[in-house]
């Protein structure tokens, strides 16, 4: 398994820019699709976006479709997710999450997880 590590979070005003880090270490990364889900207080966590082994398929939830670039760097052991246009809804602890299988992922079957980082966002 890969153990992950997330960073990035913070507080931002809306309309504003973040991007998150996740930084994989233990096995090999690029045997792993990736992906982000977010937990709102008192909400289920939610997938957020994913990304194949190589980069080369990803998804987005509906709600950040055009806002969110999710992307890899498999020689950095690292994936990222550049969140712009940002909302008071998407304030959430931010998870990533490895997989071996893609469409397992999106489904938020994973065989690690990250500890989260907070991301608030004010209006």
């Amino acid at each position: 398994q890969v153990q992950l590590v997330e960073s990035g979070g913070g507080l931002v005003q809306a309309g504003g820019s973040l991007r998150l880090s996740c930084a994989a270490s233990g096995d090999t990364f690029s045997n792993y699709a990736m992906g982000w889900f977010r937990q709102a207080p008192g909400k289920e966590r939610e997938f957020v976006a994913s990304i194949s082994w190589k980069g080369g398929d990803t998804y987005y939830a509906d709600s950040v479709k055009g806002r969110f670039t999710v992307s890899r760097d498999n020689a950095k052991n690292t994936v990222y997710l550049q969140m712009n246009t940002l909302k008071p809804e998407d304030t959430a602890v931010y998870y990533c999450a490895a997989g071996r299988l893609l469409r397992t992922v999106l489904r938020g079957i994973c065989d690690s997880w990250g500890q989260g980082t907070q991301v608030t966002v004010s209006s």
